[in-house]
């Protein structure tokens, strides 16, 4: 029998390995822009076309590279970041195994030109699927500009199973937001189609999480910093109160490195212990300084796990700190150079020598024990007087009187509006031959013949509004409530990308929301069954947070995942007080609906109480 086991091509391979590296276009993104950054690069531009599936294009103005080192970069471990085992354990670098160049080149037509600042001319490669097509010497500005085509050409499978494009630009952004948050020294760009999704400057950290999640986070965040012979901590984390339902706003970094660590994650949210709303994520940009010999980074393709030889200690470390810095910020105020302060010295302080003191002012001829009218008389002007310059009424003993009335007069002063409530919960009505109550402002009590029936009131109009809103999305019919004076709303380029997505499906619910400049949209009118009370821009954007919140979550086509989230936000919630009308009108819209027993968690919304029950309660 012959041998079976045979070395695999250089081109298999690298296809092989391209399925760990290069995930989708966001990952080829990522190492592309490592690389620049360890080029050296302050200046980097990225170019998408088609979310990233006919173009990736990185231009920066690092040290280049030879014309050796252009063609050596595409071959599988080809790195300039280790000679020796034991430089693992010392590396500060984005990139060092010495894979992605070739798993991109063996899954895209990849165009390299470069130029080293100190050579006249630069060197351009062409390359398809791992097979070098053309190189030649040309002429380039300094530093490296790659362009990755037609990603996934030869790997079918892998393309047809890429989401749709404002799916995949998300992920694009994401990516691109990690870097520029632990670069904020380095000029950042980003185009998708000819539009600029990011301008970013060299700045400083906190003008740089301003620019990439919008204006209004300037007065949400909260420095920390923390020097220990284990780590240095620095970076800002977001006030509790603007704390969010997803978790999209966390960021660790270790050396510079974007990492994933539930187990630090824990940390913080330990440390926001008591003071963060329920089922909410606090916003954090915290980055980590380690000696390298105390981890290993060499752990998954992607670099985003780390190991720690001191792991509790880094926990104490990282919850300590953050909860000293929610305390001092609730105590101590920070200086904010940001702040516009041309109004500080409009109200000016007294000179010390103009501040008078307060003087007392009393009768010497005032008898108490003198009745007669001479001395009332005198009395009576100098109480007119006194209230002259004090401005205490004459008489003022007179408020006291109210405790010498009798006690059913005292009841009296009960506004009427109380006797009303008390009727209504201990009501004998019988609007539509039943009677009706609200128990505890969460649950609806209804009397039927073999019994009574409690159902959950958020649940049940949850289940309400759900179909409703599933209706309007299916026949675009969703009635609208023209708001009087628009609002704007500041998103995220993330968040803009998904609203644009939704555009279609949320002006069918009845929003009237456009494009209103750079990621940010013009609020003209709601749905008209909202009536939560919150303004327009505040209802958007907690539809926009339920809808993440569920697409991380539940497997949900668009529509319901949409429908669901508005329903969510729009229903009355437990302990809402609710008429006799407003009840029946809940039990008669719930039995309208296609499932009403089941909410929208899959918990039952209606349980029925038989009279034999009860009386077996009553051992009858």
């Amino acid at each position: 029998m012959s041998d079976i086991i045979q070395l695999l091509p250089d081109a298999v391979a690298n296809q092989i390995a391209a399925g760990e590296v290069v995930q989708r276009p966001a990952s080829a993104v990522k190492e592309l822009i490592e690389n620049a950054i360890d080029a050296g690069a302050d200046r980097i531009q990225l170019i998408i076309k088609d979310a990233g599936k006919s173009l990736i294009q990185v231009i920066d103005n690092g040290c280049g590279m030879s014309v050796t080192d252009a063609r050596l970069c595409f071959e599988r471990h080809a790195t300039s970041k280790l000679r020796k085992a034991e430089d693992l354990f010392a590396i500060r670098t984005m990139g060092f195994r010495g894979e992605a160049m070739a798993s991109i080149a063996a899954i895209a037509h990849v165009e390299l030109k470069t130029r080293r600042h100190e050579d006249e001319l630069g060197t351009y490669i062409l390359i398809e699927g791992s097979e070098i097509v053309s190189q030649e010497p040309t002429a380039a500005p300094a530093g490296t500009s790659i362009s990755v085509k037609n990603l996934f050409f030869n790997t079918p499978a892998r393309r047809n199973f890429l989401k749709s494009n404002p799916v995949e630009i998300r992920h694009i952004i994401e990516e691109f937001q990690r870097i520029a948050l632990a670069h904020p020294k380095i000029f950042f760009s980003m185009h998708s189609d000819g539009n600029e999704i990011f301008h970013l400057p060299s700045e400083g950290l906190k003008q740089r999480i301003v620019h990439i999640f919008g204006s209004n986070y300037n007065q949400r965040l909260v420095p920390v910093e923390e020097s220990t012979t284990i780590i240095n901590l620095n970076g800002f984390i977001g006030k509790p109160e603007y704390a969010k339902k997803t978790r999209g706003e966390q960021y660790f970094f270790v050396n510079n490195r974007f990492i994933k660590d539930p187990y630090l994650n824990h940390a913080i949210l330990n440390a926001y212990e008591e003071i963060l709303p329920a089922e909410s994520y606090p916003l954090y940009v915290l980055f980590i300084e380690i000696d390298p010999a105390q981890i290993d980074i060499n752990v998954h393709p992607t670099k985003t796990e780390i190991k720690y030889q001191d792991e509790r200690s880094i926990y104490a470390i990282i919850r300590s700190a953050v909860k000293r810095s929610l305390g001092k910020y609730n105590i101590t105020p920070t200086l904010d150079f940001d702040q516009e302060t041309g109004f500080s010295h409009i109200i000016s302080q007294k000179k010390t020598e103009d501040i008078v003191p307060p003087t007392i002012n009393f009768n010497p001829q005032f008898n108490p024990f003198d009745t007669g009218s001479p001395q009332k008389e005198r009395q009576d002007n100098y109480s007119r007087s006194f209230e002259k310059k004090s401005g205490i009424p004459q008489n003022w003993e007179t408020l006291y009187e109210i405790t010498q009335r009798a006690q059913h007069q005292q009841l009296s002063i009960d506004p009427p509006e109380m006797e009303q409530v008390v009727s209504v919960e201990n009501t004998q009505e019988k609007p539509a031959g039943k009677l009706i109550f609200q128990i505890h402002g969460r649950f609806i009590l209804s009397q039927i013949r073999s019994g009574f029936i409690l159902i959950d009131q958020q649940a049940a109009h949850e289940r309400i509004l759900f179909e409703r809103f599933l209706q309007q999305l299916e026949t675009h019919q969703g009635a609208s409530q023209q708001s009087l004076f628009p609002q704007t709303v500041d998103l995220s380029a993330a968040d803009f990308e998904l609203i644009n997505d939704l555009l279609p499906d949320i002006h069918a619910l009845g929003f009237q929301v456009r494009p209103f400049g750079r990621n940010t949209f013009i609020v003209e009118g709601i749905p008209a069954d909202l009536g939560s009370g919150l303004s327009e821009s505040q209802v958007l954007e907690q539809l926009l947070e339920a809808y993440k919140n569920n697409q991380s979550t539940l497997k949900l086509n668009k529509r319901e995942n949409l429908a669901r989230s508005l329903a969510r936000n729009a229903a009355i919630k437990s302990g809402t007080a609710l008429g006799i009308d407003e009840m029946n009108d809940i039990i008669d819209k719930l039995f309208a609906c296609s499932t009403p027993n089941v909410s929208l968690s899959g918990k039952p919304i209606i349980i029925t109480f038989t009279l034999q029950e009860l009386l077996e309660k009553f051992e009858k």
